[in-house]
């Protein structure tokens, strides 16, 4: 019978067989009812198996087309997957690979602005010194270029913290904007890369109280604000603060204020951090009895003051006022140091209780610390409010008797040591190699970076 022959290869022959027989010869009324069945059954499951198959057939080409034909982000910017550095593994950071494309340009300046001022030695070794330590340490960096058509950042070596006052000692920063001002005239006469890029890929080193506005009283500091003629640029700046403030309106990296890692290591030899601490609390410097107005500011907002009047004659506490030229060493002795602030908020004495082993006491309300990226400060020191000074002890004997053996573990890491020390040649992870990294979020300042994005972005 017709109906018993089933054509191999086509389907479609064989339904229309059954309906040619259908509709071509007479049967009992029963036996056509059963038969119209079952060809109706045979002809929904063919339609259902047809319609599957071109249904997933369909998916798959679409998918298949869709990876195939999908286009992936030709360029990314180096400078969005840079600044993203809180998601990368802290031995990324420290990688030698994660600066080997950066280039740093160093205008060979005259003299005049950076190595006459050498000939008082206390220029290279005071806590602002971190101008010339960088400046050295980049000379003989690898970051360096001698093609400055091929760098990324341009390095202005002025040195303006070296003019110390023949009255008291201090640095005298008064020429600091004259000095500045010259060295960017004779850059941009001499050179076409100030003035394609207006500043914006040149670096500045600003180590002294207010950083970049160049003056070191906060009053004056705040009124005449950032020199215009740097104002486009990068400052590497040892002020820094978490609120608005004046000094801080320009590109800047805060960074620590120098301090002599010969000096450090020299310590470190006769006290190791994990030797014995036989002072509890710590400070020597400038605690004024009656402090005096300045300007309508006192030294320290009085938070030294309190300091001495309320702690001197406790027995935890060693307090003194005068120079000591064994310092350090008292340091590496103690299990708590102070570190309130002076007229700025910032204070070598961070740097030194880091490198020495003894737990940094922040009192400055507000203060933006270095390197946070590299130093986990939270989980190295302790922060009093100014308005809490004088509940120091009670605070500190909390912090004794909780989690003192952790902070104190965590703050021994050498690495954490290394980040805030200058080198006079750059070592992967010490302070030097931190401002590199810094320099390497903000690519998109760079005209040369800037630029080879660009075009890669026209070629795709």
């Amino acid at each position: 019978m017709a109906q018993q022959k089933r054509p191999p290869n086509s389907r479609g022959y064989y339904v229309k067989m059954k309906l040619l027989q259908k509709h071509g010869r007479p049967h009992h009324h029963h036996h056509h009812h059963q038969q119209e069945k079952n060809c109706f059954y045979r002809y929904y499951k063919w339609v259902l198996w047809l319609s599957l198959s071109l249904y997933f057939f369909t998916s798959y080409l679409i998918s298949n087309n869709n990876n195939h034909h999908t286009k992936k982000p030709s360029h990314v910017s180096r400078a969005l997957i840079q600044s993203n550095h809180t998601t990368t593994p802290q031995h990324a950071l420290n990688s030698p690979e994660s600066l080997k494309k950066l280039k740093v340009f160093v205008y060979d300046l005259p003299p005049k602005y950076n190595t006459d001022w050498l000939t008082n030695e206390r220029c290279s070794k005071h806590l602002f010194a971190s101008e010339v330590a960088i400046h050295r340490a980049l000379l003989t960096s690898e970051v360096r270029t001698f093609d400055p058509y091929d760098a990324d950042f341009f390095f202005v070596p002025v040195y303006v913290s070296c003019n110390f006052s023949t009255v008291n000692g201090f640095p005298a920063i008064g020429h600091a904007r004259s000095l500045i001002a010259s060295a960017v005239n004779l850059i941009s006469s001499e050179y076409p890369f100030w003035n394609r890029s207006r500043g914006s890929d040149h670096v500045f080193v600003a180590s002294h109280d207010f950083g970049s506005c160049f003056h070191t009283l906060e009053d004056v500091a705040m009124a005449d604000g950032v020199p215009e003629i740097v104002r486009n640029s990068i400052v590497l700046q040892t002020f820094g603060v978490v609120f608005d403030h004046p000094c801080q309106k320009v590109e800047h990296v805060v960074i620590p204020p120098y301090v002599s890692p010969e000096s450090v290591r020299d310590t470190m030899e006769n006290f190791p951090v994990d030797g014995r601490r036989d002072i509890w609390a710590f400070f020597r410097g400038k605690m004024e009895v009656h402090p005096k107005n300045v300007s309508g500011r006192f030294y320290s907002k009085e938070v030294r003051t309190v300091i001495w009047r309320k702690f001197n004659g406790d027995r935890r506490f060693y307090l003194q006022r005068h120079r000591f030229a064994g310092y350090q060493s008292e340091i590496a002795r103690s299990v708590f140091c102070l570190c309130p602030l002076g007229w700025a908020p910032w204070s070598p004495r961070l740097v030194e209780s880091v490198a020495l082993g003894c737990v940094p006491v922040v009192i400055a309300d507000g203060i933006r610390l270095p390197f946070v990226s590299a130093v986990k400060w939270s989980e190295i020191s302790v922060t009093v409010a100014e308005k809490d000074v004088g509940r120091l002890a009670e605070i500190l004997e909390r912090v004794a008797a909780t989690n003192l053996s952790t902070i104190q573990r965590n703050l021994w890491d050498p690495a954490t040591r290394r980040a805030l020390l200058f080198n006079s040649q750059v070592q992967v992870g010490d302070a030097t190699w931190q401002v590199l990294r810094a320099l390497s979020e903000k690519l998109d300042r760079s005209f040369r970076s800037s630029r080879v994005s660009r075009q890669l972005d026209f070629d795709t």
